[in-house]
């Protein structure tokens, strides 16, 4: 009368090993999928989105990207935390002018930003009466349809809309919330220094960028050893102030026509 019981004994043992196989495979694989999902955001692509309005019209609020962190190499800001593993950069390539790069923040290496590289190694920048100048030279601009955004109170109005053209030949478009006097559209000469960098957003008149100094809470040049990876395209967009976690919303808040837009 013992035998049926140790058949069931049986049973129960191969059942629960088979249970406690599962959950070990399914340990695994999550496991491999955060390995996986590690070495892409720190070698190949990372998310980001775009929470202010500096980079208007190229870059949204709302606007979620992916950047590419092998375009320029690795360096410590390549890494989660930007750990203190070592210094400059392995692999290294340098941006071109007119790439919308994201960096981290000189003065405390932990903010990320993302803007436009507007001066290289040793150039001279200057902005006199909002026309940027680059050694000397101004930059041609031309003015395109008007661009419809926010002015600084908050109200939604059209704004002054150029098409502007850097040396080298890369064209994007800026927008001029107060035209041409804006508080930072007559600056200094800035010398780059070697290997660092000069950086501008688009929406020229509410942009914290290089023209402001780190001192004055600004940007100022941008070490080679900052540059985190290249904006490279728009996989997704929610309206400003929508959350994106609202998927029932998505009809009405998506903006579908920015899905896949490759950023420029």
């Amino acid at each position: 009368m013992s035998e049926p019981v140790r058949l069931n004994e049986k049973s129960a043992d191969a059942k629960h090993r088979a249970k406690e196989g599962g959950k070990g495979e399914t340990f695994k694989v999550i496991v491999q999928a955060l390995l996986i999902a590690l070495v892409v955001r720190t070698f190949l692509f990372q998310p980001f989105n775009i929470p202010s309005g500096s980079m208007i019209p190229t870059l949204l609020i709302g606007d979620y990207l992916f950047v590419s962190k092998y375009a320029y190499g690795y360096s410590r800001h390549s890494f989660p935390f930007s750990p203190d593993l070592f210094s400059g950069r392995i692999l290294a390539s340098p941006p071109k002018r007119g790439d919308v790069v994201v960096f981290k923040l000189p003065r405390d290496g932990q903010t990320d930003y993302i803007k436009r590289v507007i001066g290289l190694p040793g150039d001279r920048i200057q902005v006199k009466e909002g026309r940027l100048y680059i050694n000397g030279e101004i930059v041609p601009r031309q003015p395109i349809a008007k661009a419809h955004t926010e002015d600084f109170y908050g109200r939604e109005t059209d704004v002054a809309t150029y098409e502007e053209t850097l040396p080298g030949g890369v064209k994007h478009t800026i927008i001029e919330i107060q035209g041409d006097t804006g508080f930072n559209d007559n600056t200094q000469v800035f010398e780059v220094p070697p290997d660092d960098y000069f950086m501008m957003g688009d929406n020229r008149d509410n942009s914290t960028d290089s023209r402001v100094a780190p001192e004055q809470g600004g940007v100022g040049f941008v070490p080679l050893e900052n540059l985190v990876g290249r904006a490279e395209l728009i996989f997704f967009s929610v309206g400003k102030g929508e959350p994106a976690w609202k998927f029932w919303e998505w009809p009405w808040t998506v903006r579908w026509d920015r899905m896949l837009k490759p950023v420029k």
